[in-house]
């Protein structure tokens, strides 16, 4: 596989209808899959090495990025989703690999500005459910 774009990445939100848009202007974005490993080493594990229980631990997906909103109505949703705590379907679109599709809560958004530039937020959301994938 060749190098790809960062700006290819995609992050959508379903808008309530069930029909997904893109979220306003992510400039980075990143994409955390992690497993908690459960530690099963006793008294007898061979050579006292840790040993770790197959398929036992907890999985989550963490997502995070930043950008500028391109209207008030993506500000509006984002915003609306966060102080409502809901849960909501994702996707994320990585170009020549997949899509995946999951529920997630925003954890956390911040705004900032400058005086001589653009407002620009961060976003970061938690999985809520399984992640399903769907390759390229």
């Amino acid at each position: 596989m060749s190098a790809q774009k960062g700006k290819d990445l995609l992050l959508k939100v379903d808008d309530g209808s069930g029909a997904f848009i893109s979220v306003a202007g992510l400039r980075t974005r990143r994409l955390s899959l992690n497993a908690e490993a459960v530690d099963v080493t006793d008294a007898e594990s061979s050579g006292r090495w840790r040993e770790l229980l197959d398929g036992a631990g907890v999985k989550r997906a963490s997502l995070a990025g930043t950008g500028i909103f391109k209207d008030q109505a993506s500000d509006g949703l984002i915003r609306q989703l966060f102080f409502d705590g809901v849960l909501r379907q994702w996707k994320l679109v990585v170009p020549d690999f997949g899509v995946m599709t999951g529920s997630f809560q925003i954890t956390s958004l911040d705004y900032r500005g400058e005086h001589n530039a653009e407002m620009t937020f961060d976003i970061a959301l938690e999985s809520a459910s399984a992640i399903s994938f769907t390759p390229a």
